[in-house]
């Protein structure tokens, strides 16, 4: 780690002297670059710098306790080599987070997919609750939400809810979220009371970008048709609603929510990207030895990833065996302790990868 380290040094000097070379800063792209390369760079050194000077003084005040002292002293000089110790310990492990390779999709747009799944009408209601709860959770953090396709019940539940969460860092905080979501509750419906378990899929989807996915016109067949509401009605009178299909993988994208057909279009062909641009990160997932993949990861579909009790006020997730008591809290956006875990188990299985 050292090593490593060192080397990053030693480029963050050799980028500083860059940055003051009169023939770079003229060069604007070249300097941004260079700016960018710099401030990522400038923390890892820095705690680097902090770790050796914390290292060099315990060696320091080690060999110091080998020399003929008062007994106030040598208490005082043990008791800064305990702290000195924890200093140093942290310093190693917060370089060893700093030097976790970082995912390039960390910073960009997510696009989320609520799918009800086992349970009926229950399922469709529980999606809707998964619906606010990722809405409320970008709310909070500041994000901007954009619907891109709904499909409703008629009792106040959805089919389906596929929406863009727009905000630097969405996909760090919300890449865990994919999986399958079991709720455990009372149903409305219900006049025995007696629980019922149903369950509803999600997934979360970097957006792709141009540069990440390029589709051919002759790829995709566009159709456009009217847009509809419960029940079959027209919900306008203009052919609005645009279906795309991606005829190598015969992959169907519909997007009815705005008024303009093309707004629509261009909606579905974000969603459309985005699923091919998430498959093809599948993939290269799938082609990690299994040393180094992450017992967490980006959540397997099929995985069933958390448990919201509604009876005992609790939301569990399975994966790092965490229970929450404040259902209603959790459930109204306030998610963070919950993802804080998952990313910190993240990176503690990326550690072991590291050292292994």
């Amino acid at each position: 780690m050292i090593e490593k380290v060192q080397i990053l040094e030693d480029k963050l000097i050799d980028i500083q002297k860059q940055l003051v070379n009169p023939e770079v800063m003229s060069d604007t792209e070249k300097f941004q670059k260079l700016l960018i390369e710099h401030g990522e760079l400038e923390p890892i050194v820095e705690k680097y710098r902090s770790y050796k000077k914390s290292v060099q003084q315990l060696e320091d005040d080690k060999q110091m306790l080998n020399e003929d002292l008062d007994d106030e002293i040598r208490e005082l000089l043990e008791s800064e080599l305990e702290e000195l110790s924890k200093k140093v310990e942290e310093d190693e492990f917060a370089l060893k987070t700093m030097l976790i390779p970082k995912d390039p999709n960390d910073d960009k747009n997510v696009i989320v997919e609520i799918r009800a799944g086992a349970g009926g009408d229950e399922a469709g209601l529980f999606a809707g609750v998964l619906f606010r709860l990722y809405t409320r959770y970008a709310e909070r953090q500041g994000w901007r939400v954009d619907i891109m396709n709904t499909n409703e019940q008629g009792i106040g539940g959805v089919k389906e809810a596929i929406f863009m969460i727009m905000g630097k860092g969405a996909y760090s905080r919300l890449k865990f979220e994919s999986g399958v979501h079991r709720v455990q509750r009372v149903p409305e419906t219900e006049s025995a009371g007696r629980i019922h378990t149903s369950t509803a899929t999600v997934a979360v989807m970097p957006e792709a970008e141009d540069v990440d996915i390029e589709i051919k016109p002759d790829e995709i067949r566009v159709d456009v048709y009217r847009s509809s509401g419960h029940g079959g009605q027209s919900v306008n009178t203009t052919d609005s609603a645009v279906r795309i299909t991606y005829l190598p993988m015969d992959l169907v994208v519909t997007c009815q929510d705005e008024k303009s057909q093309l707004k629509n279009k261009e909606k579905a062909l974000k969603i459309l990207k985005s699923r091919l641009y998430d498959m093809m990160l599948e993939e290269q997932q799938k082609e990690l030895s299994a040393q180094k993949r992450s017992q967490v990861g980006t959540g397997d579909r099929s995985e069933r990833i958390r448990t919201y009790n509604y009876p005992q006020g609790r939301v569990t997730d399975h994966r790092i065996n965490m229970t929450i008591y404040q259902l209603e809290n959790f459930l109204d956006g306030d998610i963070d302790e919950m993802v804080d875990r998952l990313i910190l188990e993240h990176q503690a299985k990326q550690l072991e990868s590291m050292d292994a």
